[in-house]
């Protein structure tokens, strides 16, 4: 069996670390920046593990945790990492907050499954998948804005102050969400993917491109902007 988890039970709750997180880590649900999303996540890997540990089932685990999922979108309902691009694009974020992710492409992440199903080696293993290390909101916006030249003429340029985000938390959700995270880098390494399976996932900057450029090919951006 292959679980798709999540980042969010790796690397979560820990003080700033310039220690790349790995498998071995788990996110510490008592700690800071520990979002409903990253607690749903870790109780549940945790619990499968428990489950198959146990011994009853018969079944071999594999878990996938991957970072901020990017690449091209299939239609109109969006996920939350191309929900970041699409509001960059279409004009809606007046600036680019001091938040930081890493990036994979959403192929990349199907063909890490794949991996994990098939290769004897990945039983009992957990596999972080991301395409480098993690990368600040600024580095996004750049690389859409130089990949994707007059397509992305509305990303935003200039740094949202954390004040006017920790402002702004108190009357809108989204906004509180990103309030522990400001400033916070968490540093990751995905050798194990690479080394045990052989996985080579496409670069940030063109898992980044790939989501962009969808949108501008589905038609999801406002031309009225």
């Amino acid at each position: 069996m292959v679980l798709t988890s999540s980042f969010g039970a790796v690397g979560y709750g820990h003080p700033a670390t310039p220690r790349p997180f790995t498998e071995e880590d788990w996110s510490d649900l008592s700690g800071p920046g520990v979002t409903p999303y990253v607690k749903s996540k870790t109780l549940a890997e945790r619990a499968a593990w428990d489950f198959v540990m146990e011994g009853t089932a018969g079944l071999e685990l594999a878990v996938v945790n991957p970072v901020g999922i990017f690449g091209p979108a299939l239609g109109p309902r969006l996920s939350g990492s191309l929900q970041l691009i699409h509001a960059m694009m279409d004009g809606k974020m007046p600036g680019v907050p001091d938040l930081s992710t890493a990036v994979v492409d959403v192929r990349d992440v199907a063909d890490l499954h794949l991996r994990a199903m098939t290769a004897p080696e990945a039983a009992e293993r957990r596999f972080i998948a991301a395409a480098g290390d993690a990368v600040p909101f600024t580095h996004i916006a750049a690389t859409l804005r130089e990949r994707l030249g007059e397509g992305a003429n509305r990303v935003p340029q200039r740094r949202l102050p954390s004040l006017l985000v920790r402002a702004g938390a108190l009357a809108v959700p989204a906004l509180r969400e990103m309030r522990g995270n400001l400033g916070v880098v968490r540093h990751v390494d995905a050798t194990r993917a690479r080394t045990l399976l052989g996985w080579q996932p496409r670069s940030t900057e063109d898992a980044l491109t790939a989501s962009g450029r969808s949108l501008l090919d589905l038609g999801l951006l406002d031309p009225r902007h």
